[in-house]
């Protein structure tokens, strides 16, 4: 028998097989993990194929080594999925088959966590000691840990016979399990009708659908039916959702249901956890699986159904390479396994919501089924604009308007609770001299630090360099030193001095870094331990909160201009979603906007929370721009210390590629076309220049960006990644 492995190396030049013999008498099936001589050491690498015979001399082929995880072979269909993904994302194999496992599985880093136990032999031997007559006594009831046992009368007994030990696999079992079963609650007529629509798919054979339901009108119900269904037909589930912050929450509502059958996957699990979990998943004893994006790859056998919740987010996709789109592997394994897939969303994307208009191609089509109606009956919040600009004409220097701080009130007064939005962390913008201007900025990017109230530091939130703030303008010596900007930190400062008797809870990258931190904060805030939570876009989705009247986005327009052809629908997206979390039971709710452009089409349609005008405005701009989904945008990215090692390349790369278009007759299809440095020059200490191509859509994409891969691959002096559609263009 004869094995084609992959090698766990990413190289171009070792993206091919390698053949090794299978000794007499070790089994071996494909998707395995094996260890492999390769050269002067030994490697590991995945089993792709089986054969018994090779063309090459048998007395040359070298023998495998051993296997890693014996029972844990990755499904055959992960390996073909592995191979769809190098040729769409323009990847290595390995690269493809590292995310279909926890990292720590590769190289033997990880192992299940094992316990020694007692088990009573000989219940009425005769013992002497009180000490051994307590651990004969206790083991009567059943096996116990040796841990928990008197050790030197525990070897006496083993030694007799009267007790045996042996060791017992302990699984590590993540926070998010917990909670007491809840019954089914009964479903509104649009649910219903949702659920039949996509249970009939289910049982038919499958279909792509795309669930657009305002916020509260139970699209997460709608998900627990099509899976129960799947289980009643012996098939399996995928849930995603963006956030590792939805994940406790989502997690508990599948555990409360589902019970043993629902298993979580994502980063923030310890690495006992996520092999254990995913072992589960890979024996059939979890047929339900939620997590962030990388469950997209769980080792489920018999797919039923796949859903990507919240499926607008950009978090969907990844900034690293393989840079492949979470929503379209959920597409790809949906449709290979003959499952249903569902995108769900209060705000869905404009490329996915133009998938489910008329006029769209049979194999891009997705079903809409909306939910247009809350479940509890009651109407959306009243979303309450407040410009900001009269604010400050009326004296108020105070981040809260005076309709914030007088609602704030109230809610708190009543008994309720608020969440106030503001999409930055830290304390302030950036710190600037008010005499001659002097702005601080990291030495390693090309952007402002930002202060940090509560490590008294500036931090770039993109290298996390850190250093103390000045006292003294660095620049002319000048002591006015004056902080611009807001962020989480100086929200909650202002919350505090404008309510000191009001307990505030703060949620942003800074204060989740911790194991756990999410559901910490999330849990405390559920049960009344905070009167106001305030965050980032972590919180700005999916959470439900029952007690939570109040909603203020504190400064709606921060994202409104940011170089992005999606800042719009991007700042829509997050203030309809953010206004979605008031009013969710039996309570109204309103929503206080706060913002220095409250004419701008994005804000105000927002305000109205009408998506299909915003929908219908966008759309058209974005063919008229000839912008993304009527378009693609590629671009390489080249990164060297050496400015000048990365413009150089770069340019020699634009070369080759304007070559090739013109070789190939591409140059019509080609919207622009250019060779220039990043919007953001230097990040990370390294200078970065691009060559930036945009496409029409039906231009032969696979084959131009499969050219600007070699192209990336081939250079030297700089490292360079292509980017297809990039969620962030900086």
């Amino acid at each position: 028998m004869y094995a084609d492995v992959i090698v766990d190396l990413a190289s171009d030049a070792l993206d091919h097989v390698f053949t090794y013999s299978v000794p007499e008498g070790l089994e071996i099936e494909v998707g395995q993990q094996v260890e492999v001589p390769f050269g002067p050491r030994r490697v590991d690498g995945f089993v792709v194929g089986l054969s018994d015979e090779t063309a090459l001399d048998p007395a040359r082929v070298k023998p495998i080594s051993r296997v890693r995880f014996p029972e844990d072979a990755l499904p055959e269909e992960m390996i073909s999925l592995a191979d769809w993904m190098r040729e769409k994302y323009n990847c290595n194999l390995v690269e493809a088959l590292r995310l279909m496992l926890p990292s720590e599985m590769r190289g033997g880093r990880v192992r299940e966590k094992r316990r020694r136990m007692a088990k009573l032999l000989l219940p009425d031997a005769p013992v002497r000691g009180e000490r051994q007559r307590e651990i004969v006594d206790a083991l009567k009831s059943g096996d116990l840990e040796t841990a928990s046992l008197n050790p030197s009368a525990l070897s006496a007994l083993v030694k007799k016979g009267v007790v045996e030990i042996y060791e017992q696999e302990q699984r590590r079992a993540p926070a998010q399990l917990r909670g007491a079963p809840l019954p089914d609650p009964e479903l509104t007529r649009r649910q219903a009708r949702a659920v039949r629509e996509l249970t009939g798919a289910l049982e038919s054979g499958g279909g792509r659908f795309l669930l657009h339901g305002v916020t509260g009108s139970g699209k997460t119900e709608v998900y627990i039916r099509l899976v129960r269904r799947a289980l009643e037909l012996k098939k399996t589930a995928i849930v995603l959702v963006p956030e590792i912050a939805l994940t406790p929450q989502m997690v508990r509502w599948f555990h409360q249901r589902f019970g043993a059958d629902a298993a979580v996957l994502h980063s923030g699990l310890s690495a006992g956890e996520r092999f254990d979990e995913w072992r589960r998943i890979r024996s059939g004893a979890a047929r339900v699986v939620v997590g962030a994006r990388s469950a997209a790859f769980a080792p489920v056998k018999n797919l039923g159904a796949i859903v990507v919740d919240e499926e607008h987010e950009g978090s969907y996709q990844s900034d690293r390479r393989p840079r492949y789109d979470a929503r379209e592997v959920a597409q790809r394994r949906a449709e290979a396994a003959g499952a249903v897939l569902v995108l769900g969303s209060a705000t869905p994307s404009v490329a996915s919501y133009m998938r489910a208009m008329p006029g769209v191609r049979p194999e891009n089509r997705l079903t809409l089924i909306e939910l247009p109606e809350r479940v509890t009956g009651r109407p959306l919040p009243g979303i309450e604009v407040v410009d900001m600009r009269r604010e400050f004409e009326r004296g108020n220097r105070s981040i809260l308007s005076a309709r914030l701080s007088e609602e704030l009130r109230l809610c708190i007064d009543a008994g309720r609770q608020a969440m106030l939005f503001i999409n930055r962390r830290g304390h302030s913008s950036f710190v600037s001299c008010r005499k001659c201007g002097y702005v601080a900025r990291c030495d390693q990017c090309d952007v402002s630090l930002t202060y940090h109230q509560s490590d008294t530091a500036l931090k770039c939130h993109y290298c996390g360099r850190e250093s103390p703030v000045p006292t003294a303008c660095p620049k002319c010596g000048s002591r006015y030193i004056k902080f611009f900007g807001v962020g989480t930190e100086q929200v909650v400062e202002e919350v505090a001095r404008q309510f000191p008797d009001a307990k505030c809870l703060r949620m942003d990258l800074d204060t989740t870094r911790g194991k756990d931190a999410h559901r910490k904060i999330l849990d405390s805030f559920r049960e009344g331990e905070a009167d106001v939570l305030v965050g980032t876009q972590m919180i700005a989705k999916g959470l439900d909160f029952p007690e939570v009247t109040l909603v203020g986005v504190v400064a709606a327009d921060m994202s409104l201009n940011l170089p992005d052809y999606r800042s719009v629908e991007r700042t829509f997206q997050l203030i309809t979603q953010m206004a979605g979390r008031a009013g969710r039971a039996e309570h109204a709710g309103k929503v206080i906007l706060q913002t220095y452009e409250p004419d701008h089409y994005g804000i105000k349609l927002a305000a109205s929370q009408d998506f299909r005008a915003f929908y219908l405005r966008e759309s058209a701009y974005r063919k008229s721009a000839l912008y993304p989904p009527f378009t693609v945008i590629a671009r390489i990215v080249f990164s060297s210390p050496d400015e000048d090692a990365a413009k150089s390349a770069s340019e020699r790369a634009a070369v080759e590629l304007a070559a090739f278009l013109e070789a190939g007759g591409h140059m019509p299809d080609v919207v622009k076309f250019r060779q220039r440095d990043c919007p953001v020059k230097r990040l990370r200490g390294e200078y970065r220049y691009q060559v930036f191509l945009k496409l029409y859509f039906k231009a032969d994409v696979h084959a131009i960006t499969a050219r600007m891969q070699r192209l990336a691959d081939a250079q030297s002096g700089a490292r360079a990644e292509l980017e297809v559609n990039p969620a962030n263009s900086l």
